[in-house]
């Protein structure tokens, strides 16, 4: 592939990944709006917010197979454009019933953008032969930063149901501009194997591929556990356990996102100086050791940089497994990996929920730090297994 095209899929798909991040952060700061506007009670509301995931969780074990059918970035295109339409409706239902339903139509295209648009950067990491995969999620970072921060500036000035139709509108505009440059862009077809490398290196067993596919979504489960349970729990502990101002607690989780973020952009170069394992191992130890200060500081002065050092120990994780996923069994094997990650992002929260009854908040945050762990020890067993 020239390099001009290849660089223009690259930026296509770059494009995709920032417009998830935009639309679905756009979403979140509304939420406290459409509950108000449903009368739904917080039980209620939970359940609802329950359709997001359970779209997504089913949509995602699918979408590698449509992938494989009508090609990755069709369905990348067409998964964005659901997503624009579908982030329109919560604001026009009146009931936490009405809201679950649509909730459920957003979560598929949520879902089924993710695995797609991550099988086409597999493709494009595949034929620049650089450890790309962490910039794509730096913008998926990026857009959701800039969507919560432009939803906290018009909340005030917008309804939900004019935000997010405003917010749909840049969306297709988006999917348009970006979508006509993803297809004209051919994805490189994989290099076909020598005669020698058929000889001596047979192709791995179908089982142990699957089992490698596995090992890679738990990496990417024990990242999203962190990110969820930080996200929901994070300002709680700040002010309840340290005497956080609540805009100083509020603060803890911009800590870890926005160190998440700057992790991300500077991922290229870390894996290629250190490569992957070294990577996931050097991350997870630095993110057990950064939510270990989080969690157990005895002030918030020394709390903030425990969650900072916690995102930049994550930040790199999910995007080597999906990427190690995705090159040992294509949009399937990303299917299963994202999966697996987004079942830690809906663990998190509830898992933290139940320890900190039975002990305490900070102690219950701790499991982060050893989820973290396991994900660097699972970097030092599947070592051999980095490059395919």
């Amino acid at each position: 592939m020239p390099d001009r095209s290849l660089t223009g899929l690259r930026g296509a798909i770059t494009a995709f990944f920032a417009l998830d991040g935009f639309v679905f952060a756009g979403w979140v700061v509304r939420i406290p709006a459409v509950k108000e506007q449903t009368g739904a009670s917080a039980g209620a509301l939970g359940l609802a917010l329950l359709g997001v995931s359970a779209g997504a969780v089913v949509t995602m074990v699918l979408t590698g197979r449509l992938c494989r059918r009508l090609g990755s970035r069709q369905v990348t295109i067409g998964c964005a454009v659901l997503l624009c339409l579908a982030v329109v409706l919560p604001p026009l239902t009146h009931s936490a019933a009405a809201l679950g339903a649509v909730l459920l139509l957003f979560g598929m295209a949520y879902g089924g953008i993710n695995v797609a648009m991550n099988s086409v950067a597999v493709d494009v990491v595949t034929a620049l032969g650089r450890p790309v995969m962490p910039s794509f999620h730096a913008a998926f970072s990026l857009g959701g930063m800039a969507g919560a921060g432009l939803g906290g500036l018009v909340a005030a000035h917008l309804s939900p149901t004019r935000h997010l139709l405003a917010l749909a509108l840049v969306g297709l505009a988006v999917t348009v501009a970006a979508g006509r440059a993803l297809m004209r862009h051919e994805p490189p077809a994989p290099p076909a194997p020598s005669h020698d490398t058929d000889r001596t290196a047979p192709p791995r067993p179908a089982r142990r591929t699957r089992g490698l596919v596995v090992v890679f979504g738990l990496i990417a489960l024990c990242t999203a556990y962190g990110e969820g349970a930080l996200a929901d729990w994070g300002a709680l502990h700040l002010e309840q356990d340290l005497a956080a101002h609540p805009g100083v607690a509020a603060a803890g989780y911009s800590c870890f996102a926005l160190a998440m973020t700057i992790g991300r952009l500077s991922g290229t170069t870390l894996l290629e100086r250190l490569g992957r394992t070294r990577t996931v191992v050097a991350g997870g130890a630095t993110a057990a050791l950064g939510m270990l200060l989080a969690a157990l500081a005895p002030s918030v002065g020394a709390a903030l940089p425990g969650f900072a050092v916690t995102g930049l120990g994550l930040a790199n994780l999910f995007p080597v497994a999906i990427e190690r996923a995705g090159a040992l069994a294509g949009a399937d094997g990303i299917a299963v990996a994202s999966t697996l990650g987004y079942g830690g992002m809906l663990l998190g929260p509830p898992a933290i929920g139940f320890m900190a009854d039975w002990y305490s908040l900070p102690a219950a945050l701790t499991s982060v730090a050893v989820l973290a762990a396991v994900a660097a020890l699972i970097g030092v067993a599947t070592r051999r297994a980095a490059v395919p």
